[in-house]
């Protein structure tokens, strides 16, 4: 059918904010008394809170009791303190308007809550280029990525088959979350996984200024 819009991650994608939020998970689990090392859980970073809580303490959710109270701190970290000093991944906004002035449509899938969206969005310099009223995030599903939900949700915002769209992330559970929604997805390297977890993906590249310099060989110009 042609591409006419691209699904776009933010953390490690569009914000150079994959470790920020592992490190505020390791201060959330403290400040409830739980030690769990930045080791631990930079590799599940991708993955919404509401996976992460019970995959490093069994028994924790994101609903009630310290897994509530401590995924709350983590959000408070990344709005409060983290955010501000967060920086765009390279080449991200000259990528956007590229796909822009292509004729693309562009919203944003993310595991991140709503309240995070318009800092991260801030912190990655593209918000005047973004609908974020048209985001979809994991306030807006039951179950976060790497479950299809929220990239079904975009599908749905945007009004169109799996096969108009094409997803831009950099995690291995963003690709199981676009895959399990029919999207295939392009992998930036930009959130510090290797090429072996991305290799599901239809293409990878470092960042967004890679991706950009080789956008007419790309799979954006399909």
């Amino acid at each position: 059918m042609g591409l006419k819009a691209v699904i776009l991650d933010i953390d490690g994608t569009l914000v150079l904010s994959n470790d920020a939020h592992a490190q505020a998970w390791v201060e959330g689990f403290k400040a409830y008394g739980y030690d769990v090392p930045f080791e631990k859980v930079r590799p599940l970073i991708g993955m919404g809170g509401d996976q992460v809580l019970p995959k490093m303490v069994p028994g924790l959710n994101d609903e009630e009791g310290d897994g509530k109270a401590i995924a709350q701190k983590r959000k408070e970290l990344i709005i409060e303190r983290f955010g501000p000093t967060l920086t765009p991944t390279k080449g991200v906004r000259e990528l956007l308007l590229r796909m822009q002035e292509a004729g693309l449509r562009l919203i944003i899938a993310t595991s991140a809550t709503s309240q995070e969206l318009s800092v991260l969005l801030k912190a990655a310099q593209v918000d005047d280029l973004l609908d974020q009223n048209e985001a979809a995030t994991s306030s807006d599903t039951e179950a976060s990525k790497p479950a299809p939900d929220i990239v079904e949700v975009a599908l749905k915002k945007l009004k169109m088959e799996p096969s108009e769209v094409l997803m831009l992330a950099d995690t291995p559970y963003d690709i199981q979350s676009a895959r399990g929604a029919g999207v295939e997805m392009i992998a930036l390297r930009s959130g510090g996984f290797d090429d072996e977890q991305l290799k599901d993906a239809l293409a990878i590249y470092d960042d967004p200024a890679d991706l950009l310099a080789h956008y007419d060989t790309s799979p954006l110009k399909s």
